[in-house]
């Protein structure tokens, strides 16, 4: 399988990861950024901090990412995890403030460890410039980045206050954004040279520190021997870089990166051509369907012709693009349709759910079909709009709407940045559906573990609230084989723009019971608003069938927002959470070209001091296409996220299927923009 990408920053001049992770030198960043979709994982050791680093590029301007610190010389404590490191974790942003032009240098300003224990917490600004072979950087850093104290902080002019940095932001148990300490304390020059050899894969680093390590978490004497630091970056290939340094005047640090840019991640296809137009005609409507399924992606549900209309009613289901199935599909309906027929209406569904309908001239399609020459009058002539009303069509091909599908794959899950160190089980699962008609299903997952370290397990939240999420360790460990799902759903559409979901049974691993979901989604509005309401009960540790006493209500309203700025979509969620707790979520995530989604996600309840470590729920997730991994187009896609720490507070439901989802063919999205698919 060859895998595509755009070039990869993490190896030029002046983009290569930090010790901490991010764009920089070692133990300071810098002011550069990444290419949008730009993400890293970096591992190093600088004893006795081992630090693993995720990061990613989401926009041009803004760098985010998370780390956990391993504290080798400092334990949790033996009434919590016994002997184990204690493990720090931390957030980081970086923004930028200016790009680099021939006279200015790039300016940005960053926050690390904002929302953790604070114990490598700082703000940073920073210029970086480059000339020639050399890239330079100076940077005033306060907190963790400015202990060695140069100067007081300019900002007490503004205010007293910022005359001293307060030592307990993070709140007692982490997790609390810092906002008292934002560039408060003194401050220290902190900057550096990275130089790219005659010998393209080495880089050369010199670097001057602001921190003095006199205020690490640490339980032995840190004192350093010098503020300079000497390091060196070489690439191995386009993906993995090694990194090696004299830090401190007195210690080694080594440590290995991986890159790519998922913006770009992409597959050359080997999808089956489009039919020719002048394909032997199909003998009958059947054959047709089944083309339609087979070379154009669409599971057809119906075909009807009124008139000089003939109407593919049916769901998108291997290509991301409409415009590729929609171009497909027209080479095949060309050599079938009636001579009346002047036009080709494609109603898209979903879940029995009608959802668009987009409508193609039949001789505009064929002409540019057979001539470039032709597709300007083609592209804008199609039109996009909610479906209409055909009673009078006569019915050519109607589907059996029962069936049965099936899968087998592999799978796993992790809890990780807890006392009891990463905990991870890789699994086999088999999924299957069976359609009752249109818009009834039962769909169901069976899981097998193959592998895992859940002996490790033995951590109690230290929290007062009901355990509706702590008790993972004991679902994942008590059963080698468990019943994930298993409900019935149905879907209904109750106006022009209002849908409706009902569902029922093992919703998933740890909860059972019924509810309904409600969504008003104007065509092509860019906004939707939702509410789900759910009666559950806690399932058995064995995920069999039987179900522990615990039992509450839970539900949310949220409303959907595509912001119109840079693909980014923004979701607020207000509710009850399993445990009683009420608050809202707020997720944000960034969509590519390539369909790629990048995003992060946070939740705030009143559950207060009782969420425990943490103080509050969040995660960093990404979405990939599976279309971008292989030769043959899909739908398909897998989510990846890091979740900090599981804990009770904000824990919400995880519903198997959303109605935002199942109508995504709501929104036009870049189907303009995808014209060029139609011939694909």
């Amino acid at each position: 399988m060859l895998l595509a990408s755009s070039p990869l920053l993490a190896n030029e001049l002046g983009t290569g990861q930090s010790d901490f992770g991010g764009i920089g030198l070692m133990q300071t960043p810098t002011a550069r950024m990444g290419e949008v979709g730009h993400f890293a994982i970096g591992w190093n050791r600088t004893e006795p901090y081992r630090r693993v680093s995720i990061f990613a590029q989401p926009l041009d301007w803004i760098e985010v990412g998370f780390r956990y610190v391993s504290v080798e010389n400092r334990l949790f404590g033996e009434s919590i995890a016994g002997d184990r490191d204690y493990l720090d974790k931390g957030i980081d942003a970086k923004v930028r403030l200016r790009e680099e032009s021939r006279y200015w240098p790039e300016l940005a300003v960053g926050l690390r460890d904002a929302g953790g224990t604070t114990l490598f917490g700082a703000e940073y600004l920073a210029a970086s410039k480059r000339w020639h072979d050399l890239d330079f950087t100076l940077g005033l850093g306060w907190g963790y980045l400015g202990n060695a104290a140069d100067g007081d902080s300019p900002l007490e002019w503004v205010d007293d206050r910022f005359a001293t940095r307060p030592t307990d932001a993070g709140g007692d148990q982490g997790g609390e954004f810092a906002l008292d300490q934002l560039f408060r304390g003194p401050m220290a020059v902190f900057g550096g040279i990275e130089y790219q050899t005659p010998w393209d894969p080495l880089l050369l680093q010199l670097e001057y520190e602001g921190n003095d390590y006199s205020n690490e978490p640490s339980t032995e004497d840190l004192s350093p021997d010098s503020r300079f630091n000497l390091g060196a970056r070489l690439r191995l290939s386009d993906s993995i870089e090694l990194r090696a340094g004299w830090q401190r005047g007195n210690e080694l640090m080594a440590g290995i990166n991986l890159s790519t840019n998922l913006a770009g991640l992409s597959q050359v296809k080997q999808d089956p051509p489009p039919r020719a137009l002048d394909a032997h005609q199909a003998s009958d409507w059947p054959t047709v369907a089944a083309d339609l399924r087979s070379n154009a992606g669409i599971r057809v549900h119906e075909i009807r012709q009124a008139d000089d209309d003939l109407t593919v009613i049916g769901e998108p289901m291997t290509y991301r693009h409409l415009t590729q199935s929609e171009g497909r599909a027209g080479r095949i309906l060309q050599g079938k349709a009636a001579p009346e027929v002047e036009t080709f209406r494609f109603r898209w569904q979903g879940r029995g759910l009608d959802l668009r309908e987009d409508v193609h001239d039949r001789d505009d399609f064929v002409a540019a079909a057979r001539s470039r020459d032709a597709e300007p009058r083609h592209r804008y002539g199609i039109y996009a709009y909610d479906h209409l009303t055909d009673d009078d069509a006569s019915s050519l091909y109607q589907a059996d709407p029962r069936r049965f599908t099936w899968q087998i794959g592999p799978g796993v899950e992790q809890n990780f940045g807890g006392p009891d160190g990463y905990l991870y089980r890789l699994f086999a699962a088999a999924s299957a559906e069976v359609t009752t008609d249109a818009n009834g299903w039962f769909s169901g997952e069976l899981t097998a573990t193959v592998a895992d370290n859940l002996d490790k397990y033995d951590y109690i939240a230290d929290s007062d609230l009901p355990r509706v999420r702590t008790f993972i360790g004991d679902y994942l460990s008590e059963s080698t084989v468990g019943i994930t799902s298993l409900q019935y759903n149905r879907t209904a559409r109750l106006g022009d723009d209002v849908f409706a979901m009902g569902y029922g049974g093992l919703l998933e691993m740890m909860y059972a019971g019924a509810g309904g979901e409600l969504l008003y989604r104007p065509f092509n509005a860019g906004w939707a608003l939702g509410l789900d309401v759910n009666r559950v009960r806690q399932r058995d540790f064995d995920q069999r069938f039987a179900l522990r006493d615990y039992e509450t209500w839970t539900g949310h309203a949220t409303a959907y927002v595509d912001t119109g700025m840079e693909d980014i979509l923004a979701k607020l969620s207000v509710g009850r959470y399993l445990a009683g707790d009420v608050g809202a979520t707020l997720d944000m995530s960034r969509e590519f070209d390539n369909g790629v989604r990048i995003g992060a996600w946070a939740t705030f309840t009143d559950a207060g001091d009782d969420f425990g470590e943490g103080g509050f729920d969040k995660a960093f997730y990404i979405t990939l296409p599976l279309d971008a991994f292989f030769v043959r187009s899909s739908r398909d896609q897998a989510t990846i996220a890091w979740q900090p720490l599981t804990r009770d507070g904000g824990a919400r439901l995880n519903r198997r299927h959303e109605l935002y989802d199942i109508t995504a063919e709501r929104e036009l999205g870049r189907y303009w923009e995808s014209y060029d698919k139609t011939w694909d």
